[in-house]
């Protein structure tokens, strides 16, 4: 069965694009409060990069791998992370990989590297599985079938996940306090305040973070907790010959700088948790949300990730190899949906980029949104074709045409982690459940953050009949 006639082809509904003149300063204002992604015209889908300047100064919007090599990878050191981005999430992120700069992000980075190589990633899949396999039997699915939230779901599940790989499940029955907590973040604190936008100062106040206070409170309070127990756990273990849990929490504790520095604060292994739950838990519940939405929408793809699901196993070590249809699926939902949709750079010197020179203090922006969906980079850019990640086809994507996780010197850090958590979640799920679409009403991408859906995704999920 070919998945890609006409007749089959699915084109997800995206947010209507602009027409015509830029932003004036209280449309763009209002849009970057409400929904950054609805800024962009259509001309950034069709056009390579555009260079503009704004009363917040000179702005270039590349969307070219070249332009993007450049900038991410080539000539990394002279693109930092810009202020809107640390005043947004600053307050939870300020000390952790996510927001750093300079020597203080090149000592972080030595320091986190090894514990996340595939080799160590790859001792995390049994525990991934089973907290998979225990989530999918507690829904208790029927023939009649259950109408799930998806996001929320998802949240719990990838939260579930975490919560066993980093904190040997130290954190009990807290994962619907953290979802809230994350969901009351991500609607007011993490929005781009007007106030930030304009470069305010701290002082003033921002009605977003004041919103938002009880859930970062939250967060910090019951990470620093874990952090302090853990941190005097080991020190005990020091004296008694008792290990710590052998998980990721006490590995980052334990992590030493390779040029013989000193490990990270426990202020840094906190912020670094938080970026992992915001950074890693988030986006990847957001990808298998995503994806479920789309399998939902397309039965033939369902069907090859059903069979791919019953043959899986964990304890293979090429288990990954015989899913290729599950990872493509999934990797063409985040070009689709990318979790992170905007990256911003401010340029520390003059330089040229794709012919267009620009000044220091430039704001550089590279969006997955808009490069993964770009005319001139994707045939049928809008359109659900996962074969174009299948193993024959990948090598011809440019690797600086699709960069859900980035790309260069500040790529995520998690990528694998992420990736194999999402494709060893969706192969539990379709083992054992068929997921249908309750409604033709589309649902809405909004950027917060990640890209999340505008109104809660709910999907029928029944019990599989095989045989």
């Amino acid at each position: 069965m070919d998945a890609t006639t006409a007749d089959t082809i699915f084109r997800p509904a995206i947010p209507p694009r602009r027409a015509g003149k830029p932003l004036s300063l209280l449309p763009f204002l209002w849009i970057s409060w409400r929904d950054p992604i609805q800024m962009w015209s259509e001309r950034h889908f069709t056009e390579p990069q555009l260079h503009g300047n704004s009363a917040f100064g000179e702005i270039l919007v590349v969307s070219h791998p070249e332009g993007v090599r450049h900038v991410l990878t080539e000539n990394a050191a002279n693109y930092e992370k810009g202020d809107l981005q640390r005043r947004v999430l600053g307050p939870m992120l300020a000390e952790g990989l996510l927001l750093t700069e300079g020597e203080v992000w090149r000592r972080a980075r030595r320091i986190l590297a090894p514990l996340f190589t595939p080799a160590k990633m790859a001792t995390l899949n049994a525990r991934m599985a089973e907290v998979c396999h225990a989530r999918v039997a507690a829904w208790s699915l029927s023939a009649r079938g259950r109408v799930l939230d998806i996001d929320s779901e998802m949240s719990g599940l990838t939260f579930d996940i975490l919560s066993a790989t980093m904190f040997s499940d130290e954190l009990g029955g807290e994962a619907r306090g953290f979802e809230r907590a994350l969901n009351q973040f991500l609607a007011n604190g993490a929005r781009i305040d007007p106030l930030d936008v304009l470069g305010a100062p701290d002082w003033a106040p921002r009605l977003g973070r004041l919103a938002s206070f009880r859930s970062a409170r939250f967060f910090e309070q019951r990470v620093t907790a874990l952090v302090e127990a853990r941190r005097a756990r080991i020190e005990r273990g020091v004296e008694t010959g008792d290990a710590p849990p052998a998980d990721l929490l006490s590995a980052l504790l334990l992590a030493r700088d390779e040029n013989g520095g000193p490990g990270l604060t426990d202020e840094e292994v906190a912020a670094n948790i938080l970026t992992f739950i915001l950074a890693g838990h988030e986006t990847t519940a957001r990808a298998l949300g995503w994806t479920l939405h789309l399998l939902s929408r397309q039965p033939e793809y369902l069907a090859r990730l059903q069979a791919e699901a019953d043959t899986f196993e964990v304890s293979d070590p090429k288990w990954a190899e015989a899913l290729p249809w599950t990872r493509a699926v999934l990797e063409e939902t985040m070009r689709l949906f990318p979790p992170a949709p905007t990256m911003a750079r401010k340029a520390l010197a003059d330089d040229e980029i794709g012919g267009q020179t620009i000044k220091a203090g430039a704001t550089v922006i590279i969006s997955p949104w808009i490069l993964q969906r770009h005319q001139l980079l994707w045939d049928d850019p809008d359109a659900f074709k996962p074969e174009r990640f299948l193993p024959e086809n990948r090598k011809a994507i440019d690797r600086y045409a699709y960069i859900p996780f980035s790309a260069g010197p500040r790529v995520c850090i998690g990528a694998a982690f992420a990736l194999q958590e999402a494709m060893i979640a969706l192969a539990a799920i379709l083992r054992v459940a068929d997921v249908e679409a309750l409604t033709t009403v589309e649902p809405r991408p909004v950027h917060q953050i990640t890209l999340r859906s505008r109104e809660p995704m709910r999907l029928r999920l029944r019990a599989r009949r095989k045989g």
